[in-house]
């Protein structure tokens, strides 16, 4: 794969406090990247040197293998879109006007923008004709995250940053978008750094996590790895907080019954009895992407990991016995 970010021993001090430690990081081109850990780990900062709106004290960080305090500032952020927590919508410039700010910067004559901005809207459900001259006001808070996300898209960035975007939402409406993300990374393959401080959003959106604690990265790897094989206790207590415990209890069956598997069938899978417990698929999932279900000696569908992971970084627990 192709690096697009890179850090090399790259350190943040404020004052006379440490926030990132010696930190060596490589995020590939194309991959959502998700940084995870409690506040205060240097999620947030770590994101804000990706485009330059906090400097390192020490080291280097590389946009397409080119030192960032190398580029014109500007210009590189144009090559960023950038989502955070709080919407930061013009709260006097209608939805058109919002998502085309970057792409009228950039020179876009007004009959690509508004084919942009029509096509933009159309990919998130939302009627160009119904929404396109709506004010932030007249949006619910998950409408205004949708055009916040449009516009962070509209320029065609090589890279998103993404900033604790969901988690002043109610469960339903954070769902909707984390699946509305994974679309469109899926039909646009931009590169996507999501800040999140819960394990569950992680696993569901990451391509590689990177858990952070205390200014440092303790372990980066796939989903399936880090669930499977976490190196620390930190790392451990941290995704057991948010579903391994039923994952001891809930087995492929349930996953079966709640309709999360596949009713496709191959025959070339590796083999799971529908009465495994999740948590004893995890570390097979670190070798293979999908397992065949087996009951009762016949084949009833196919387990991919994301099937598992949709299931654990869900917002409702089921009842276990």
């Amino acid at each position: 794969m192709t690096p697009i970010i890179e850090f090399k021993h790259v350190s943040k001090a404020f004052d006379d406090k440490i926030v990132i430690d010696n930190l060596d990081l490589t995020i590939q081109k194309g991959e959502i990247f998700v940084l995870v850990g409690p506040s205060g780990s240097g999620k947030t900062t770590t994101l804000k040197m990706i485009n330059a709106l906090s400097e390192p004290t020490d080291g280097d960080i590389y946009f397409k293998e080119k030192r960032i305090k190398d580029y014109n500032i500007q210009k590189m952020r144009w090559q960023m879109g950038y989502v955070l927590q709080q919407i930061a919508l013009f709260p006097t410039m209608d939805v058109k006007q919002n998502i085309e700010v970057i792409p009228e910067m950039l020179g876009w004559s007004k009959k690509d923008r508004n084919e942009a901005v029509d096509r933009l809207l159309n990919q998130v459900q939302l009627d160009p004709e119904q929404y396109r001259h709506r004010l932030p006001k007249a949006l619910s808070g998950g409408e205004q995250q949708r055009i916040g996300i449009l516009r962070a898209l509209a320029a065609n960035p090589e890279v998103i940053l993404m900033d604790e975007p969901f988690s002043a939402l109610d469960p339903i409406s954070r769902n909707a978008l984390q699946e509305l993300v994974l679309d469109l990374h899926k039909e646009l393959g931009t590169t996507i750094i999501f800040v999140t401080h819960n394990m569950k959003e992680a696993i569901k959106l990451g391509t590689r996590i990177a858990v952070m604690n205390k200014g440092k990265i303790v372990q980066c790897d796939t989903p399936e790895v880090i669930i499977a094989q976490p190196k620390t206790e930190f790392v451990k207590t941290f995704f057991e907080e948010t579903g391994e415990d039923e994952a001891k209890l809930v087995k492929v069956a349930d996953l079966v019954a709640m309709g999360y598997c596949s009713k496709d069938i191959d025959q070339t899978l590796e083999q799971v009895d529908a009465q495994t417990v999740l948590n004893d698929t995890f570390g097979r999932f670190a070798k293979v992407p999908a397992l065949t279900i087996i009951e009762n000696g016949q084949a009833i569908g196919t387990l991919h990991h994301q099937d598992v992971f949709a299931f654990l970084s869900r917002d409702t627990k089921i009842a276990t016995e």
